[in-house]
């Protein structure tokens, strides 16, 4: 019986972020059908639905790379690794980040609270630092077939 600890670890884990996606998504349609019933405005709803699924879009993404690339058994060098996975989880984590921003000065603008708009735009700054981050790795970081080459060598 061939026991794989890490294959089974990455299917536990991909199924619990599943399903917490899946439980997000749902508690905020719930969240807005009973705000609307107190009486809450329907864009504010709008909002803090799209809020709550975006961390429900991170999340999900985060259950994905984690199966595709620990749940199928791929014994791949951690390089390789970083470079299939980071930037598609990255590049999730900056559009949730500046989305949020973006919503966020929206809200602030609505509600007549401009000196509050350091935290919006400090995450948007902060979505901005983390792209060109990723830019920089995915730019020195050696090519996949570069790095395969040198590990035979």
């Amino acid at each position: 019986m061939n026991f794989n600890v890490q294959k089974t670890f990455a299917k536990t884990f991909s199924t619990i972020f599943f399903t917490l996606a899946g439980l997000v998504v749902i508690a905020s349609f719930a969240g807005a059908i009973s705000d609307f019933r107190g009486g809450e405005s329907f864009t504010q709803i709008v909002i803090k639905i799209i809020n709550s699924n975006i961390i429900a879009i991170a999340v999900f993404e985060l259950a994905m790379v984690i199966n595709k690339e620990y749940g199928h058994g791929n014994e791949h060098d951690i390089i390789v690794l970083l470079q299939r996975t980071l930037p598609r989880f990255i590049g999730t984590v900056c559009v949730a980040m500046a989305l949020e921003g973006l919503i966020m000065v929206i809200k602030y603008s609505q509600l007549d609270m401009a000196g509050n708009l350091y935290y919006p735009v400090a995450i948007i700054a902060s979505a901005g630092f983390l792209l060109i981050s990723l830019g920089i790795f995915l730019k020195y970081a050696p090519r996949e077939s570069e790095h395969m080459k040198n590990k035979t060598v």
